[in-house]
Parts: structure tokens; C-alpha cells; sequence
């Protein structure tokens, strides 16, 4: 009960996140800025809670290390290229790209720690992933590899790598006894502090857009899709493994959809419902086996012990 809770709460937190970021690239503020302002605010929410709730706040150079490196990667390095991307290409495609981090997952999987590769998750994944594209294909036809869409498209791609790096290694801090809460907090600090010094670097002004989009869409992306769908979500990953918790993100798309369809009037054809059905049965092909599940589970732990 407590993974599918989880689980709904990390798809219906992201599904409307990408709106929001569609709100944060459109404004005069550069996009890695507001990439920055958005997990700096949400470590300066979750340290002081941390603290309030009395939890475990020192941790050893190599903690931090690890915290940092997967802050780096999942928050900073994953988002400063998605916000690029959005800015360029309409967020169906992003929505496309991003889900791809299913297969990613397996394949980092398979490549650091050595994790089989399971016959079911495989065809999940991949019917997923048919099912996003399925969804899009008005789109994809009519795409224009000379376009800025197309370099959006590369950006927001490499950006799900780095997302899956930082998968793996949630769930390596996770086995050896790193809290998500604490190691959110910490890896978004150091997230949003890396990602502004490599704005100022390249010569974006720490400007702030004052409108109510903007703000609105700022506090909504700290708190509800940093704080509370990265909370979820990473506690998912850590308890049902990368390649399943992934699957989420495949989801996504489908929560975009409804929410333009309430807000932006969009109107759903054969290839959205069509995709959908697909999308779905991919994720029970996913998450069914039990058996398979806690085999998955054992693997990963005594895979990641025995790597790091």
C-alpha cells in the first residue's frame, strides 16, 4: 500500500510539473538561474525542517561527497538541461525524452552494479515508452531535425542521463543508510549552489522575475516538485528499486495531457487514448510479479554492497 501511494504521488506531482517549468522558461529570468533559485529554496525549506525534526544532520566527508555528486547529477546538471530543452521544443517532446529514463535505468543498472536484466521490466519499459511516443506521433511526424527543436531535444536527452546517474545513486546512499530526507536536503543545496555559479559563469545575471507566474510557478516547483515528488519518488526508488520507480516518469505524460486538456483546451485523439492504453498495460507488465519484486530487491542490495 505504502509504494502505490508513492508511486501515484510521484506521477501526479511530475505530471503537472512540466506546465509549471513551461511557465519558468517563458519568463525574462535565464533558465539555469531559475534552475538554481528553484532547489536552493527548496534545501533552505527542507534543512530547517530537518532540524526541527530532529534528524541526523552530520555526516562524514564521503557522505557529502556522494550527496553532492548525486544532487549534482538527478537536480542540477538533469534540470539545467531539461529547462534549455523546454525552452526550445514543445513539452510533449520533453515529456518523450524524459521517459526514455526507464531503459536508462536498466541499462545503468545492468552497468554499475551488474543487475539482471528482467524479461518483464524490459517489455514494460519498452511498451511504455511505444505508448509516449504513440501519444505524440502528430508531433514526431513533423519533426525538424535543423530545428531548435531538435538541439532541445538533445538537451533535454542528455539531461535524462544525468537524471539516471543520479537514480543509481539514490539508491546506492539509500543501502548505505543515508536518509532521502537529509540527502534531498544536501544534494539540492548543493544542486542549486553548483548550478548559479555555472550560470554566473556563463554570464547570466541573477535577475528575478516578480510576476505571479513566475513566483507562483517557482514555490510550486521547490516545494510540491522538488520537496515532496523528489521525496516520493526517491523513497520509492530505494524500496522497489531504480528500473520499477522509473516507470513513474513514463506516466507522467499522461497527467500532462489531463492538465492541459483542463487548462490549455487540448483535445485528445486515437493516438492519446490509444497511447494511453498502451502506456498502462506496460505498467502493470512492470510492477506485477511479487516474486520477482523482492528477487529484484535482494539483487540490488547485496549488488550495490558489493560494488561500493
Amino acid at each position: 500500500m505504502v509504494n502505490c501511494i508513492l508511486y501515484v504521488l510521484s506521477v501526479l506531482v511530475w505530471g503537472t510539473t512540466w506546465f509549471a517549468i513551461k511557465l519558468q522558461v517563458t519568463s525574462e529570468v535565464a533558465p539555469p538561474v531559475s534552475v538554481g533559485y528553484r532547489f536552493c529554496l527548496a534545501a533552505i525549506i527542507l534543512i530547517p525542517l530537518c532540524l526541527l525534526l530532529k534528524k541526523k544532520m552530520q555526516f562524514t566527508l564521503k557522505e557529502h561527497l556522494y550527496m553532492g555528486f548525486q544532487g549534482i547529477m538527478q537536480f542540477g546538471l538533469s534540470f539545467y538541461l531539461a529547462y534549455w530543452g523546454t525552452q526550445n521544443m514543445k513539452s510533449g517532446f520533453a515529456a518523450v525524452a524524459f521517459s526514455t529514463i526507464v531503459i536508462m535505468n536498466i541499462l545503468n543498472g545492468a552497468i554499475f552494479y551488474r543487475l539482471p536484466v528482467r524479461a518483464n521490466v524490459v517489455v514494460g519499459a519498452v511498451l511504455g515508452f511505444l505508448g509516449v511516443l504513440t501519444i505524440f506521433w502528430p508531433d514526431i511526424k513533423t519533426f525538424d531535425c535543423a530545428s531548435k527543436c531538435f538541439i532541445g531535444f538533445g538537451y533535454v536527452m542528455f539531461g535524462t542521463l544525468m537524471a539516471s546517474v543520479g537514480n543509481i545513486l539514490s539508491a546506492r546512499n539509500q543501502k548505505k543508510g543515508i536518509p532521502v530526507l537529509q540527502n534531498n536536503a544536501y544534494g539540492m543545496l548543493y544542486a542549486g549552489l553548483f548550478v548559479l555559479g555555472l550560470s554566473l559563469m556563463r554570464g547570466h545575471g541573477l535577475n528575478f522575475d516578480m510576476s505571479v507566474n513566475y513566483t507562483g510557478s517557482l514555490v510550486y516547483l521547490s516545494v510540491i516538485g522538488s520537496i515532496v515528488g523528489f521525496g516520493c519518488y526517491l523513497t520509492l526508488l530505494g524500496r522497489i528499486g531504480a528500473d520499477r520507480a522509473a516507470y513513474a516518469i513514463v506516466l507522467t505524460p499522461i497527467v500532462a495531457l489531463t492538465l492541459s486538456t483542463l487548462l490549455e483546451g487540448f483535445e485528445w485523439n486515437d493516438y492519446t487514448i490509444g497511447g494511453c492504453m498502451i502506456v498502462l498495460f506496460g505498467n502493470v507488465l512492470v510492477l506485477w510479479p511479487r516474486k520477482l519484486k523482492r528477487v529484484a530487491s535482494i539483487n540490488t542490495e547485496k549488488s550495490i554492497e558489493a560494488v561500493s
